[in-house]
This record gives structure tokens, C-alpha cells and sequence, in this order.
């Protein structure tokens, strides 16, 4: 479990890719003070587990499905990547309630500078454009932000000069794609509400049935 609160920014040293598998290793410093063979540290908003490290970098395997889902298959040698180590217990919570399991890609449509922040519109499918929610919660690359505002088939955040600097978001190009994971909660609710809807042939609880129903 994560709260998309960055750590630091690493970089990858060297990325394989087999039929079936790869293996990655990411430089870094921060992340690596207490970790063990075995822990969870997502990058980009990928829950990785640890299989080895030293004091500057580790490794980790990553499945197909983990590339063919997100944007680890466009890494290469050199990206740079945002890291963050599971959650403590005991820690404070910064962000929200981040899974590293995420639902797909987007795609940056738009950059506008507002002031001191920047406007960033974001599109993504059908199917995750359903768990984004204006006001709510979404994990772009890891990093939890706001959804400011919607449109039918991108939504957008305003991100302040902090997490431009602390994160990669301040490298993104208009084009580029991006890790989305949506709110864990609301997918769990509306995954039970469905399941009801099925039982009882109720209409499905997508946004369209929501916004025409006055919601």
C-alpha cells in the first residue's frame, strides 16, 4: 500500500525484457535506508517487489502483463522514474490510498501554465474515464493528486510548483503517456454496486447512468 507521496526520483541503470519476463534496475538512494529482499516500492505507480539491492540501486522483476498494462515498457536506460516505499503504519498520510496496481495508461492532451501551477488534461479509456471523479483521487505516475476538473473523455489536474519539481511530471510532454490508478475505494463500491445490479437486473452504476439520473 502506497499514498503517492513521491520520495525521490531514480533512474534506471539497465532494463531486460525476455518473452516472458524482465528484470529492471533502478538507481536510487532514498528508498533503499531501511529496505529488505522482498519489500513493495512502486515506480511510477507500479507495485515492484525487491529481489536484490546494494546501497545505490535494486532490482526488480516485472511481468508482462506489468509492461503491457503501463508505461514500464517505454522505459529505457537512463529514464528517470518516481519512487516511493510502502507505507508505515505508524507514518503520516499525505496523500490517499494508493494500491500500485494500476488500471492503464493515458495520455497527456494538454499543458497550460496558470500562475504558479500548471494545468495538465489527461485522457484515458472508457473504462477508467468511470472511476474518475471531479474532486476526487487519482494516482498519475504514483503521485496522488486531484482531479480539478472533467470532460467526457479526460479529466484535469492542476499541479503546483513542488510536485513539478519533486516528481517527473515537470519532464512531461504533451503525448506522453502516463500511469493511471483511480481511487481504490470507489472502485470497490462500485464494483459491489454492479454486483447488485447483476443479481437483481438493476441498470449497471456507470457515469453515463449516474449524470443522467442527475448525479
Amino acid at each position: 500500500m502506497f499514498t503517492g507521496i513521491v520520495e525521490e526520483i531514480g533512474f534506471i541503470k539497465s532494463i531486460v525484457k525476455s518473452a516472458e519476463t524482465g528484470t529492471i534496475n533502478i538507481a536510487c538512494k532514498k528508498v533503499l535506508e531501511d529496505v529488505h529482499i522482498g519489500d513493495s516500492i512502486s515506480v511510477c505507480g507500479v507495485c515492484l517487489t525487491v529481489t536484490s539491492f546494494t546501497k545505490d540501486h535494486f532490482f526488480a522483476d516485472v511481468m508482462n502483463e506489468t509492461f503491457n498494462r503501463s508505461i514500464l515498457s517505454l522505459l529505457k536506460k537512463g529514464s528517470r522514474v518516481n519512487l516511493e516505499r510502502a507505507m508505515r503504519a505508524d507514518g503520516r498520510f499525505g496523500g490517499h490510498l494508493v494500491s500500485g496496481h494500476i488500471d492503464g495508461t493515458g495520455k497527456i492532451e494538454s499543458i497550460k501554465r496558470d500562475g504558479n501551477a500548471v494545468w495538465l488534461e489527461i485522457s484515458a479509456p472508457s473504462n477508467i474515464m468511470e472511476g474518475i471523479t471531479q474532486k476526487g483521487s487519482v494516482a498519475i505516475d504514483g503521485i496522488s493528486l486531484t482531479v480539478a476538473k472533467m470532460g467526457i473523455n479526460s479529466f484535469w489536474v492542476s499541479v503546483i510548483p513542488h510536485t513539478l519539481t519533486e516528481t517527473t511530471l515537470g519532464e512531461k510532454k504533451i503525448s506522453d503517456a502516463v500511469n493511471l490508478e483511480t481511487d481504490m475505494i470507489g472502485k470497490y463500491v462500485m464494483n459491489f454496486l454492479n454486483r447488485d445490479a447483476e443479481k437483481t437486473n438493476k441498470p449497471q452504476i456507470t457515469r453515463e447512468f449516474l449524470l443522467s439520473n442527475g448525479f
